[in-house]
């Protein structure tokens, strides 16, 4: 489950390493950035019965269109992105699950 304050993996190569969700703080040398879940360690339950889970949680960066601003998506994502319309980040993935 993401809430507040969880730590995520970057799993692109955008340049960021890790994210994490800070409510109500002033950014000083930090900038806000938008970014798209691809893994999380809570289980994933599709209508077929299969659970899918991962061993970290992780993102992609991604800019105000939604397109990635890395070249390459490191690790598998799930397919339900290309519902979500996220094309591009799933066209960049090695496997997709």
């Amino acid at each position: 489950m993401i809430q507040p304050q969880t730590l995520l993996n970057v799993a692109d190569n955008s340049g960021a390493r890790e994210l994490m969700s800070v409510p109500n703080m002033p950014l000083e040398r930090s900038e806000v950035i938008r970014a798209v879940i691809v893994r999380t360690c809570k289980e994933l339950k599709r209508d077929n019965g299969i659970i899918i889970r991962y061993d970290d949680n992780a993102a992609v960066v991604i800019d105000q269109e939604g397109n990635p601003k890395g070249t390459r998506v490191f690790g598998a994502i799930p397919r339900e992105l290309r519902q979500l319309n996220f094309t591009k980040i799933v066209s960049l993935a090695p496997e997709v699950l």
